[in-house]
């Protein structure tokens, strides 16, 4: 997105709440926010931190450069000045994301080091849903600073191991997909349950006729004995935790046939 299709308003301008933004050769956007004091300076901070309340409150497609200009009470054109549209919006974005929370110190010992990694990364998730499908791209990566540093911090962990250098790429690519599949998963659920106003329990005994029906003629006979079970249920908070175990028992057997 460019300042040609970004939609109306101009430095100078009067916005829907009443501020004013200014514009000058070396001084930026200046945003005047009612009271009659001097102007404030609209800074990148400022507008990476509205994005991101837009984004986790109504998802990665509801924002663009209007709303967020919106939401700070300054013309589109001013965001313009120190962003130059939503790609660069969306990795700053990112990069403040996956700066929030430090990973601190990785474990000595390689798997508990991947655990950690990848529940830190569930959780930058879990704190902001539209990441996952932000960072979706593994052959065109978000390059920040603080995502290169997780990568950094899972493959340190790596380190000791007899592992190659493709086969620790791999190791963290595949722990991250996986954190990544599921987390996308749990925004969709979400976005079902908004969109149908029902929850889970509720779509699944509005269903359940169409399921008895097509399974009536005993034609998925394991999958009737698995769904008929005691307590059977399922929650992706569990399959998470069972995914990453075999994940990581995984690695740790390609370890043992490297050693070895």
């Amino acid at each position: 997105m460019g300042p040609g299709g970004s939609g109306s308003g101009s430095a100078g301008s009067g916005t829907a709440s009443g501020s004013r933004v200014r514009g000058g050769t070396g001084t930026g956007t200046r945003v005047h926010r009612g009271g009659g004091g001097p102007a404030a300076p609209l800074t990148r901070a400022e507008i990476v931190a509205a994005a991101l309340r837009l984004a986790d409150a109504e998802g990665l497609h509801a924002l663009t450069m209007r709303r967020v200009a919106t939401l700070l009470g300054v013309s589109t054109m001013g965001l313009y000045r120190h962003v130059p549209g939503k790609p660069e919006l969306v990795r700053l974005m990112t990069d403040a994301a996956c700066g929030e929370v430090p990973l601190g110190p990785a474990p000595a010992h390689w798997r508990t080091a991947l655990e950690q990694g990848a529940r830190w990364l569930r959780e930058v998730y879990a704190r902001h849903p539209w990441l996952a499908h932000a960072m979706a791209s593994y052959t065109r990566p978000v390059a920040t600073p603080h995502a290169m540093a997780y990568t950094e911090w899972m493959l340190r962990a790596l380190r000791h191991t007899p592992l190659t250098s493709e086969q620790k790429l791999h190791t963290h690519l595949a722990i991250f997909a996986y954190v990544q599949g599921l987390s996308m998963a749990d925004d969709l659920e979400e976005q079902a349950r908004q969109d149908s106003g029902i929850s889970d329990s509720e779509w699944m005994e509005q269903n359940e006729p169409r399921f008895d029906a097509i399974q009536s003629a005993g034609s998925y006979p394991e999958l009737a004995s698995v769904a008929s079970g005691d307590g059977f249920g399922l929650d992706l908070r569990t399959l998470f935790e069972f995914g990453l175990g075999r994940t990581l028992d995984g690695i740790a057997a390609l370890i043992d046939e490297t050693s070895a």
